[in-house]
């Protein structure tokens, strides 16, 4: 399951990056697995009867918070990708301030979501839901690293 999940993530994170757009993550699983990511939680999560209802109504839930929180994180590393060869302090410092927010952001995400799910479907269930999303989004910004540059990286590339 973690191999499928990965090339999951490297997939929606390089094609979101290199295509500078907000493609929504549903679609690029649809087009690798022909199936949303929803299914392939429920399929993660194998809960049944009224755990399964209850536990998709609060991960769609989720997903809209999520998503949103998603859209933010592309819209910096465009706005990085934009300002990188002007990069000044000021620039620099909203865009780091903005990136730490939207971290947080979804530190308290997690923490919401978890205690919702917790109540719904129990503490280990709940676990191994969050375990999932903070793997997703983990393997998400290890990716965005590897292809976004380092400030001032390009510059010593260039030659002298």
């Amino acid at each position: 399951m973690k191999k499928v999940l990965l090339l999951l993530t490297v997939v929606f994170s390089t094609a979101t990056f290199a295509q500078n757009s907000l493609k929504d993550d549903v679609d690029v699983v649809q087009s690798v697995y022909g199936k949303s990511k929803s299914e392939l939680v429920s399929q993660y999560m194998a809960l049944k009867g009224t755990q399964a209802t209850d536990f998709a109504k609060i991960y769609d839930a989720y997903e809209l918070e999520r998503k949103k929180l998603g859209q933010e994180k592309i819209q910096l590393i465009n706005q990085y990708a934009t300002d990188y060869a002007t990069l000044t302090d000021v620039k620099a410092d909203a865009i780091a301030k903005q990136a730490l927010k939207n971290n947080v952001a979804y530190d308290k995400l997690y923490s919401t979501y978890y205690e919702k799910a917790k109540k719904a479907i129990g503490a280990v269930n709940a676990t191994k839901f969050i375990q999932l999303e903070i793997y997703l989004q983990t393997e998400i910004r290890s990716s965005l690293q590897n292809v976004i540059p380092f400030v001032g990286e390009l510059d010593l590339t260039k030659v002298k």
